[in-house]
């Protein structure tokens, strides 16, 4: 991602399926809920999904960047409408395009880290426009022995492990709280990338991973210490 949005678009196309993954999205906000705050900035918008997953309460302000103009179109056609925050804005952009005031005490990089090539200096940047005691979330695909085909088709420049996610992260952040999920979905990533070798999952495999695997793993996890997963959550706060 960059500043300049004007010919970039996002060169996936799984959005749409993974929209129907409901126990996931359940299980990861779930996670996050004790962050959110009042004043949210989403990166990566998308076509809105992390919105509505998490649009179980009232927010003051949400903003969506987005620097894909076609998935801003897909959003400003929803405005207005239940399904996404009361009060939502999207704008065609990236962190970059903030003004120096626009402060936030929540933002948001689910499944949108790993697309940044220079993460580090993302985070750094965007470190500036935390407010004092918020929070900046980060949900991304956990495990580099899992990058595949599809990883690098939907522009992943990498998959975090702790030690990844840690390196990125400047100085002026600290690590609140850092663990993976979905360790049954992580065994299921390595038997497709050893065995099937599928470099796009299909709408019908993505609902039997959501219906019994994530829900396998809401129990599998704890038992775990959370230490095994294909994704990672991270929460950092501002350093003290």
């Amino acid at each position: 991602m960059s500043a300049n949005t004007e010919e970039f678009a996002y060169s996936g196309n799984e959005l749409e399926n993974f929209a129907a993954a409901v126990n996931w999205k359940a299980y990861w906000s779930n996670q996050i809920e004790p962050y959110l705050g009042q004043d949210v900035l989403e990166i990566g918008a998308g076509i809105g999904a992390t919105a509505k997953t998490l649009n179980h309460r009232s927010y003051r302000s949400w903003l969506g960047l987005e620097p894909d103009k076609r998935m801003c179109a897909v959003i400003e056609s929803e405005l207005g409408q239940a399904a996404l925050p009361k009060g939502y804005q999207i704008r065609n952009g990236t962190s970059l395009d903030l003004g120096a005031q626009e402060q936030f005490d929540t933002i948001l990089y689910i499944d949108v880290l790993e697309h940044i090539e220079h993460d580090g200096e993302e985070l750094e940047r965007i470190a500036g426009h935390l407010k004092d005691n918020g929070h900046i979330i980060v949900l991304s695909p956990a495990h580099n022995f899992l990058f595949t085909d599809f990883d690098k088709k939907i522009g992943h420049y990498r998959r975090y492990d702790k030690r990844l996610l840690r390196a990125a992260v400047p100085p002026s952040l600290r690590i609140k709280k850092m663990h993976y999920l979905d360790s049954v979905g992580m065994l299921a990533s390595l038997a497709n990338k050893l065995i099937l070798k599928s470099d796009t999952p299909k709408l019908a495999q993505i609902k039997l991973w959501d219906s019994l695997m994530v829900r396998a793993s809401r129990w599998v996890d704890p038992l775990t210490g959370h230490q095994l997963g294909k994704s990672i959550v991270c929460i950092l706060s501002k350093a003290d």
